[in-house]
Formats: structure tokens, C-alpha cells, sequence
């Protein structure tokens, strides 16, 4: 079972989608979760809104605190829009970047387009660690 941490720096938006699509499609393969470098104090209220169009409630989840431990444990960490080097310095596992903008004072609509891009991004994720075995 692989292990990916999706991360940015205040796990309110992004990183919090990107974990529940990994979750929803993920059909058994690997393990996901989600923090952030300086997390807020709840998700974002427009992300609540567009995450429920998909069927999907994170009104109860929480913004976590990214640790070194959280970044060992993972086999990949994918970063939502900022350098791995920003989100966590002393990462040693294969990481990418998303570059993703911030739902952060974005509209519903705009908040759309970003999830839209974030559950395509992760559908090819789910394809990447069903075959390939990332």
C-alpha cells in the first residue's frame, strides 16, 4: 500500500479536496491525507459548497498541521501550488507540485474550476498508482 500526502500551507482548500477525491477513487489502493504548513482554523465555506456539488461533505474536516513525521511515512508528497522547498524543506520522498491557485477569496465559480482541475489531476493519480505502482 503506497502513501500520499497532499500539502500546502493552510490545508483549508486544496490539499483538502485533492485527499477527498483520492479517497473516493482510490478503491483500495493507498493511503491519503492531507496538511498544511500553517493550517487554518476550518475549510473554507466555498470549497464546503463545491466539494457537496460532487456528492462529497468536508464540512467536519479539520486543517492539520504538516509534520516531518507525516512527510516520512509518505511515499509521495504532492504539493498544491507552492515549491515542495516552501511547504516542507527537508522533504526526501519523490514530490511534485500541482500549481494550483488558492480557492482563498475566490468566487463559487472559480472555486469550481479549481476543484474541477483537482479531481482530474487525481483521477490521473489513481491511474498512475493502479499501474504503475508509484
Amino acid at each position: 500500500m503506497r502513501r500520499v500526502l497532499f500539502a500546502c500551507v493552510h490545508n483549508s482548500g486544496r490539499s483538502q479536496m485533492a485527499e477527498a477525491f483520492a479517497k473516493r477513487y482510490a478503491k483500495g489502493v493507498g493511503e491519503f491525507e492531507s496538511a498544511g504548513t500553517m493550517p487554518a482554523d476550518r475549510v473554507n465555506p466555498r470549497v464546503v459548497e463545491a466539494m457537496k456539488e460532487k456528492g462529497i461533505d468536508v464540512s467536519g474536516d479539520k486543517p492539520k498541521l504538516l509534520t516531518d513525521e507525516m512527510a516520512e511515512r509518505a511515499d509521495m508528497v504532492i504539493t498544491m501550488g507552492c515549491s515542495i522547498e516552501e511547504a516542507c524543506p527537508a522533504i526526501r520522498v519523490p514530490s511534485e507540485d500541482w500549481e494550483l491557485e488558492d480557492p482563498e477569496g475566490k468566487t463559487l465559480e472559480e472555486v469550481r474550476e479549481i476543484r474541477d482541475r483537482i479531481e482530474a489531476k487525481v483521477r490521473n493519480l489513481m491511474n498512475e498508482v493502479t499501474h504503475r505502482r508509484i
